[in-house]
C-alpha cells in the first residue's frame, strides 16, 4: 500500500510536495469534515485510511492553515468549473494535476465534460500505480498527458490527446506557479489566452518581504521545506504584477483573491498565508 512513509527523496517518485498536498487534501476530509472542499477519493488516492491519515502526531497535521488553504484552491476551481459547465464549456484541463481526483468522480461527464490531467511523466506513473491500489478505473472521460512544462508545449501535447483548440475551455493550474520560472509562467499564460473563450484558475505567492510580519517566519518554513524536498520556488508575483501581466496577455475578466478574501469566504477561521487565487477569462470569440 501506497503511504506517507513511502515518499522518500531517496526513491524515484514524483513531486513530493504534490503528494504532500495530496494528503492535506485528505487530512481536510478528515480533521475538517471536508468543510471547505469535499473529496471522497482524497483519502483513498494517497493510499491512506481515516486513521492513518489524521493519526495524532502525523507532521502535517502541523499545518491547519495551508491544509485549509488547499481545501479552499480546489474549492474555487471547482466552482468555477461548475459556472463554465453551465455555459456549456465541455473542456477542462487539470495543469500539474498531481494526485487530483477529479478525473475520477467528474460529475459533468453525462453532459459531455473531458478532462485532461497534464503533469510530469513521473508524477503520473505514481498516480496510476496508486489509483491501481485504490481500485479506481480510470474513466473514458479522463486523459493523463505527460508534459515537461519547461521543455514542451503543452498545448501540443494536449492536441495530440484530443483537446479541441477551438472550443472553449477551463484551465486549473493550482500549486504549480512558483515551482517555475517566470518566464514559463507568462509563456503558459500567453499560450492559453490565444485560445478562444479561455478561463483558468491559478494561485500565486507573494515576494516574502510583501508576505505581513506575523506570518513571515511560517511563509519562510514553507519555502524552506520545499527547496529541502528538492523543489524550491522560483516565482514570486505581486497583485500588480499580476494585474498588468494578464492586462496585457488580453485577459479582460480578472478576479484575484487576497489572504483575507479567501479566509472571509472559505475558512470558519484565520485566513492563508501569503497567498492569492485568481480567475481570468478571455472572452474572445469561437474560431470558425
Amino acid at each position: 500500500m501506497t503511504s506517507v512513509s513511502d515518499a522518500s527523496p531517496k526513491k524515484p517518485l514524483p513531486s513530493i510536495t504534490a503528494y504532500s498536498v495530496a494528503v492535506l487534501r485528505a487530512q481536510h476530509q478528515i480533521v475538517d469534515g471536508g468543510s471547505i472542499f469535499k473529496d471522497p477519493l482524497a483519502v483513498c488516492i494517497v493510499g491512506g485510511t481515516d486513521d492513518s491519515i489524521a493519526q495524532e502526531g502525523h507532521p502535517a497535521l502541523s499545518f491547519p492553515r495551508l491544509r485549509q488553504f488547499v481545501a479552499a484552491r480546489s474549492r474555487f476551481a471547482e466552482d468555477t468549473l461548475a459556472k463554465a459547465v453551465k455555459r456549456g464549456v465541455r473542456q477542462y484541463v487539470v495543469l500539474g494535476a498531481g494526485f487530483d481526483t477529479f478525473g475520477f468522480r467528474n460529475p459533468y461527464a453525462d453532459k459531455g465534460l473531458r478532462v485532461f490531467e497534464v503533469d510530469r511523466p513521473l508524477t503520473q506513473s505514481w498516480k496510476r500505480q496508486c489509483a491501481q491500489v485504490a481500485n479506481l478505473t480510470i474513466p473514458d472521460s479522463l486523459r493523463l498527458v505527460p508534459v515537461n512544462f519547461e521543455r514542451e508545449s503543452f498545448l501540443d501535447r494536449l492536441a495530440a490527446a484530443g483537446f479541441n483548440m477551438t472550443e472553449p475551455a477551463l484551465f486549473s493550474w493550482l500549486g504549480v506557479v512558483f515551482y517555475l520560472t517566470r518566464n514559463t509562467v507568462r509563456s503558459a499564460l500567453a499560450a492559453i489566452a490565444a485560445l478562444p473563450d479561455a478561463e483558468i484558475v491559478f494561485d500565486y505567492s507573494l515576494p516574502p518581504d510583501a508576505v505581513p510580519p506575523r506570518d513571515r517566519v511560517a511563509y519562510k518554513g514553507m519555502m524552506d521545506r520545499a527547496a529541502a524536498a528538492g523543489e524550491p520556488w522560483l516565482s514570486f508575483f505581486t497583485p500588480q504584477e499580476v494585474k498588468v501581466g494578464l492586462t496585457q496577455l488580453r485577459f479582460t475578466d480578472v478576479e484575484d483573491l487576497g489572504p483575507d478574501e479567501i479566509g472571509r469566504r472559505y475558512f470558519r477561521k484565520g485566513r492563508p498565508m501569503g497567498a492569492r487565487l485568481v480567475r481570468a477569462r478571455n472572452r474572445s470569440p469561437k474560431v470558425p
